[in-house]
C-alpha cells in the first residue's frame, strides 16, 4: 500500500463532463497532482480533507503551472469572475468555505485568512522548466471553449526560450499533430519512436548525398520532436523514460548528421580534402561538445539556471545559436545554391562563433560573482 499521509490531498469540486485533451477535469487534475507529488483522492471525489488541501473547481481548466504556484502558497485562492477556480486551503474550515463557493459557482462570501488573487488582474509567474514568465491560462471549460483552451494549453507548453524554427515555424503544424495524437490515443513515447526512425533515415540519406530527401525526413523528425513533448505536457503523461529518450536523441544525433553530411559530399563531386574535412569536423564536433559543457557548467554554478535565460541577450541569441535547427537553416540556404560543401563550412564557422560567445558569457558570470554579485534570470526580474 502506498503511504499518502505526508502528501498534500487534492479534491476536484463539482462534475464537468466536458473533456480537455480526452480527459475530464477530475482526471486531468489527478494527473497533475500525481506529477507534482500531491495525492488525488479518486475514491472520494470532492471529499474535504481535515488539514491543508488543494481544491480545484471542475467548471474551470487551468495551466499546470498554476498548480505549482498555488500549492506553494497556503491560503491562496485563484479566481475567475470572482468564482474560486483553484485554491490552497490551510485547514478544513477554509476548505469548506472555498468548496461551497466552487460548488455554487459564486464568489467567496468570507475571505478572512485567504489571499484571493483575481485572474483578471494578470498575475505573472516564472516557469523555470519552460524558461518563460507569463500569465498561464485559466478559462471556463464548456463545449464551446474546448478548442480555445486546447490551443492555450498547447502554446502554454512551449518553451519561451528556444530556437527560431521551434518558436515561429512549426507551432501550428505541431498543434494539428498533437490534437490528432491525443484523439487517437497515441502516446508521446510512440511519437518519439517514429521520430527516431526518421532521424536515422535522414542520417543514412545524408551519408549518400541525398540531401533534399534527408532534410525532408529531418524536418519530419524535428516537428515530431516538438510534438512528443507538447503531447506529454498537454495530456499530463510526461515520464522519466520519455524525457530520457527524447532528450537523449536530441543530444546524440546532431554530430552524426554533420559527419555524414560531409561524407556525402563525395557523391556530388564536392568532397573536402583531408585537411578541410578535419578542421570542419573539429570545429563542429568540438564546438558542439564545448558549448554543451559550457551550458552545463553555467547551470551547475548558478543554481541550475540555464545560460539562455540569464539576460535578455542570451534568450535572443538562443534563437539562432549553433544548434541543430539553426544549422539546418544554414544548410538549406546552401542547398538552394547546390553548395552543400559551403553550407557545412558555414555551420563550422557559426559553431565556433557561438561557442566563443557562450564562453565569454560564462567568464562574465564568473566576474559578476567574483565582485559579489548574484546571477539571476531576467525572467525573474521581469
Amino acid at each position: 500500500m502506498v503511504e499518502h499521509d505526508n502528501l498534500l490531498p487534492v479534491a476536484t469540486i463539482g462534475v464537468n463532463p466536458v473533456k480537455l485533451w480526452g480527459l475530464t477535469m477530475a482526471e486531468r487534475v489527478a494527473r497533475i497532482a500525481r506529477a507534482n507529488g500531491a495525492h488525488p483522492d479518486s475514491s472520494s471525489p470532492g471529499r474535504i480533507a481535515q488539514g491543508p488541501s488543494i481544491l480545484s473547481n471542475a467548471a474551470f481548466a487551468w495551466d499546470p503551472a498554476w498548480f505549482k504556484y498555488v500549492t506553494s502558497r497556503s491560503g491562496m485562492v485563484l479566481t475567475l469572475g470572482g468564482v474560486p477556480a483553484l485554491a490552497h486551503a490551510a485547514d478544513a474550515a477554509q476548505a469548506s468555505r472555498i468548496a461551497e463557493a466552487m460548488a455554487a459557482g459564486r464568489p467567496l462570501a468570507d475571505t478572512a485568512g485567504l489571499d484571493v488573487v483575481a485572474y483578471e488582474s494578470g498575475p505573472t509567474i516564472e516557469n523555470k522548466q519552460l524558461r518563460k514568465r507569463e500569465t498561464p491560462f485559466l478559462m471556463a471549460l464548456t463545449p464551446g471553449s474546448v478548442r480555445t483552451i486546447e490551443r492555450a494549453s498547447y502554446f502554454g507548453a512551449y518553451k519561451g526560450v528556444t530556437d527560431v524554427l521551434t518558436k515561429y515555424l512549426w507551432p501550428e503544424w505541431a498543434l494539428v499533430l498533437t490534437r490528432i495524437c491525443a484523439k487517437a490515443h497515441i502516446t508521446p513515447n510512440m511519437v518519439t519512436a517514429v521520430g527516431a526512425v526518421f532521424c536515422v533515415l535522414a542520417t543514412v540519406l545524408f551519408a549518400y548525398g541525398h540531401y533534399w530527401l534527408g532534410m525532408a525526413l529531418g524536418l519530419a523528425f524535428m516537428v515530431l520532436d516538438t510534438v512528443d513533448g507538447k503531447l506529454a505536457r498537454c495530456t499530463i503523461t510526461s515520464s522519466e523514460w520519455g524525457n530520457v529518450a527524447d532528450h537523449g536523441m536530441d543530444l546524440v544525433h546532431p554530430p552524426f548528421w554533420w559527419w555524414f553530411w560531409a561524407t556525402g559530399l563525395a557523391t556530388w563531386g564536392l568532397a573536402y580534402d583531408d585537411a578541410t574535412f578535419w578542421w570542419v569536423q573539429g570545429a563542429i564536433q568540438g564546438g558542439y561538445v564545448v558549448q554543451r559543457l559550457i551550458e552545463g557548467l553555467f547551470m551547475k554554478q548558478n543554481g541550475l539556471m540555464h545560460i539562455h535565460v540569464w539576460r535578455k541577450f542570451d534568450s535572443q541569441f538562443r534563437l539562432i545559436t549553433a544548434r541543430r535547427n539553426p544549422n539546418m537553416v544554414i544548410l538549406f540556404v546552401a542547398m538552394l545554391f547546390s553548395r552543400p560543401d559551403i553550407g557545412l563550412i558555414a555551420v563550422a564557422w557559426w559553431t565556433a562563433i557561438s561557442c566563443l560567445i557562450h564562453a565569454v558569457r560564462l567568464v562574465q558570470a564568473w566576474i559578476v560573482r567574483a565582485r559579489g554579485g548574484t546571477i539571476t534570470s531576467w525572467l525573474s526580474d521581469a
